[in-house]
């Protein structure tokens, strides 16, 4: 049975299969929207730490009106809860999707795009009011959003159970969007796969999987490159979780503890985890079977996902979530040499580095300056590498708009709200402020569009000439080259491997930096928060 306006239960409402069984969505003006379809079965109990499994089949029609349980994760703190919402959804049945579409059926054939959350791979889900599809099934995209598992239930290290296990939850999905979305009205083989942040480095770890080949036509980086995270700092998180918890460090032993608990201890040991610090977090590993090597170095010298087209950008002033909630911007300023330090262990490079950066901004604060370092060591360069290496099918973008609310500029996730063109609603109000422009998020959200449904956003791919699009600062503008200069003081420095004495210096800063921020540690503002 596929979409079916006429079911004897419920006339307005549609109906479409799926490989498990049918469901039933609602129409939400002049959209199907279908919510918490499930793609795997629960994770836990025989199957908690353990790759995805195929859902039970069921009988009937399963009514999908309302959003499913999300993943288990820790709240945000006070400080950026005031900035992005995290809806709690209790139950087991978290591995779900939905989908919004303007025709459901079979025979439509129209352009896909799978959004994958971010949130550091501990927060988020599909369910925040900000992902809302509407605006993609209005204008000729069927929308699906995925949940996946967070945090140590997806990305903990152990000798006992395969790695990556929230990375196959999106592989999982990844294959019934291709086995099941026709009849939503889609493409399967015109799937454009999308994240920010955390969502962005999963989809560029899945765009050089090999069991992914053939799944992806098109793919969006928002905000996050493809990486893998370095073992042991992995493997660390769940060392110190376990011994906190007083429990072996494998997946058999963490089953066995209470969930809340769980949680809250991954909360604490990951609050000295920050894109700017560094430190144990939780990531995607190589493992030798979903990922079986880096995948940047997949993407940039192997056969991994040719022929796929490339959106990929950044926003202007990304570190500022970063550290303006809780004050963390203004202690990096106080502090200044240990704030470089700091820095430039985090980076690997030597004092000629942010010495650059100050020549070239000499008004700028050294917030600022590490802030724009590690944005450019985090994110430009390895995108820009990534463009360099598929000119002609790579586009650039920097969002450039300032937010309302005070001290955030162009922040990370600031676009959010303009790529799904949901900046009337209050969560959206919450990072933006209030009347945020809709001619922008005409501009942003057009693009999204354009790229799924034909590959070309509207501006010139990459090329020698360096080509990025400037979105947010006046109209929508190509600029030649920008950012250049900034990037070439990496190019021009001799790349320093991490050393014990640089390790020991990064430690050193980061003490400095916990004694100083005593009052930011007595507003709980966990580090994990800031990770992208």
């Amino acid at each position: 049975m596929t979409a079916d306006r006429t079911d004897p239960t419920d006339s307005a409402d549609p109906v479409a299969d799926t490989p498990y069984g049918a469901v039933r969505g609602r129409w939400e003006d002049g959209v199907a929207v279908f919510r918490g379809i499930p793609y795997a079965a629960p994770p836990f109990g025989e199957h908690r730490f353990r790759p995805p499994v195929p859902p039970e089949p069921w009988d009937g029609v399963r009514d999908a009106g309302a959003f499913g349980p999300t993943a288990p994760k820790p709240p945000y703190s006070e400080a950026f809860a005031q900035y992005l919402s995290d809806p709690v959804i209790p139950g087991d049945d978290c591995l779900n999707l939905n989908v919004w579409t303007p025709e459901p059926g079979p025979g439509a054939r129209l352009p896909v795009l799978v959004w994958l959350h971010g949130g550091a791979l501990t927060r988020g889900s599909s369910a925040v009011p900000v992902y809302d599809g509407h605006a993609f099934a209005r204008d000729g995209v069927v929308l699906v959003s995925v949940n996946y598992r967070l945090g140590v239930e997806g990305y903990g290290l152990f000798p006992d159970t395969p790695a990556n296990p929230g990375l196959r939850d999106q592989l999982a999905a990844l294959r019934w969007v291709h086995e099941a979305i026709a009849a939503f009205g889609g493409d399967p083989d015109r799937v454009t796969l999308c994240g920010q942040s955390a969502g962005a480095i999963s989809a560029g770890a899945l765009l050089a999987a090999p069991q992914a080949q053939g799944l992806i036509r098109r793919a969006v980086l928002q905000s996050g490159p493809p990486e893998a995270a370095e073992r042991d700092k992995v493997r660390r998180m769940v060392r110190r979780m376990a011994n906190r918890l007083k429990i072996p460090a494998t997946a058999q032993a963490f089953a066995e503890a209470d969930r809340e608990l769980l949680l809250r201890t991954q909360a604490e040991v990951g609050r000295l985890s920050s894109p700017v610090l560094g430190g144990p977090a939780f990531g995607i590993v190589v493992d030798g079977d979903l990922v079986p090597r880096d995948p940047m170095a997949a993407l940039l010298d192997g056969e991994a996902a040719r022929g796929v087209d490339l959106l990929m950008g950044w926003t202007r002033d990304e570190y500022r979530l970063w550290l303006v909630p809780g004050g963390l911007h203004d202690h990096v300023d106080r502090l200044g040499p240990v704030a470089f330090a700091g820095a430039m262990a985090r980076c690997h490079v030597g004092h000629e580095v942010p010495r650059g950066y100050r020549a070239r901004y000499p008004e700028a604060g050294p917030a600022e300056i590490v802030g724009q370092m590690v944005t450019d060591h985090l994110l430009r360069l390895p995108l820009r590498r990534l463009a360099e290496a598929r000119p002609g099918s790579s586009y650039l973008y920097e969002f450039a708009w300032p937010s309302g609310r005070p001290g955030l500029g162009a922040c990370h996730a600031l676009e959010l709200g303009f790529v799904f063109d949901t900046g009337d609603r209050p969560d959206s109000a919450r990072l933006a402020g209030e009347d945020a422009p809709q001619d922008l998020a005409d501009a942003m959200h057009g693009a999204w569009v354009r790229f799924a449904t034909t590959g070309d956003p509207g501006w010139r791919p990459w090329d020698d000439t360096h080509p990025v699009r400037v979105i947010g600062d006046g109209e929508p503008r190509t600029v030649p080259g920008l950012r250049d200069t900034d990037l070439a003081l990496w190019t021009a420095a001799e790349p320093r491997p991490p050393h014990p004495d640089r390790s020991a210096e990064l430690a050193l800063a980061v003490r400095r930096l916990r004694r100083s921020m005593a009052a930011v540690r007595r507003h709980r503002v966990p580090y994990d928060d800031m990770r992208p």
